[in-house]
């Protein structure tokens, strides 16, 4: 294992020994192969560049208190950029491919998957962009897959601690009919002028609303939103919604530990209702939300007064983190030992 301190590590990139690649070339997927080489050699005229075609994936592998590694559904990562690819007109990886790809990615970086008890974990990276070459506005008829991993730590700063977020209305993240269900990096793109504006204003992300009526809430910058009250746990429902595989994981336990689950609309203004919030996804899990700050308004959301998380979210939170790592049984087939 290499010797790096790892309970201050970032949420950012820190290179490792290998990554995967794989060719769609003259119709077919070829075999995959292992680089040191931290960079691509690219067509000028790629697709991924000029019109889009790119799709990725973000997932997690964690090593448990026996030693063993796991990842977390690693089949619904496969199953997302599946309906990515077919969103933007890509050639999918296959599900073989993509198994083979992740697994050996962890295996060949395996001294950078953080130790137990450390907080951290190896973040994998799957990457499907258009390589080959169009002038005209088409799909290519060449695909570039591949997985870099890299060792991580928490994605907002204060980890499990409550974060601050910001309301920002005047830029969209994604349409009702666009992109924002998939996981392209376009809506990602689009989504950084709202990222800025909340960083400037002293918060750590952005929360979107609808293109539409700009009152329903959409998501937080790169991961999904819920809300707790009266028992039960409520997440947005939207087309231009990125289905969060975290989110719906925190759904079923939800209903484990007999919470009822409601997906729908949520108005901003039902955010006083709430007796706690927070914000989901693969790279943060979940972050409690403190303050919801709507610039434009004027008025700011308070919760988690006391510092702390609320008790709902810290027990999904623990119950999911404990699955992660093995520390709980896994009663619905979420996580697999690969080594």
């Amino acid at each position: 294992m290499t010797n790096l301190n790892w309970g201050e590590l970032p949420f950012g990139y820190l290179k490792t020994d290998y990554n995967i690649r794989c060719y769609y070339k003259d119709g077919k997927w070829g075999e995959l192969e292992v680089s040191s080489s931290e960079f691509l050699n690219l067509h000028i005229s790629a697709t991924a560049l000029h019109y889009g075609q790119q799709a990725f994936e973000g997932m997690k592998a964690y090593r448990g208190k026996d030693g063993k590694i796991r990842l977390f559904r690693w089949e619904e990562n496969f199953k997302r950029m599946e309906r990515s690819a077919h969103g933007i007109l890509m050639q999918p990886i296959t599900k073989e491919l993509f198994k083979e790809a992740i697994t050996k990615a962890v295996l060949l970086n395996e001294r950078f998957v953080p130790p137990y008890g450390t907080g951290a974990s190896l973040y994998l990276r799957p990457l499907l962009i258009g390589s080959g070459p169009q002038v005209g506005v088409k799909p290519a008829d060449e695909y570039l897959f591949m997985v870099f991993a890299t060792p991580v730590g928490p994605y907002f700063k204060e980890g499990f601690s409550p974060v601050k977020i910001a309301v920002v209305r005047d830029s969209d993240r994604a349409a009702p009919l666009g992109t924002g269900s998939i996981k392209v990096g376009g809506n990602y793109a689009s989504s950084l002028k709202g990222v800025q504006k909340a960083h400037d204003e002293g918060y750590g992300a952005p929360m979107y609303l609808d293109s539409v009526h700009k009152k329903y809430i959409d998501e937080i910058g790169a991961a999904n939103f819920f809300g707790i009250k009266d028992s039960t746990y409520i997440t947005p429902k939207s087309p231009s919604i990125l289905p969060s595989i975290t989110n719906m994981s925190i759904m079923q336990l939800a209903e484990d530990i007999g919470l009822n689950v409601e997906r729908r609309p949520i108005d901003i203004e039902e955010l006083d209702s709430f007796e706690e919030v927070g914000a989901c996804g693969t790279a943060a899990i979940i972050s409690p939300i403190g303050e919801i700050y709507d610039i434009d308004e004027d008025k700011k959301y308070l919760f988690c007064k006391d510092g702390k998380a609320g008790p709902i979210s810290t027990k999904i939170y623990e119950k999911l983190v404990a699955i992660q790592y093995g520390d709980e049984p896994d009663t619905h087939n979420w996580v697999e030992i690969i080594k």
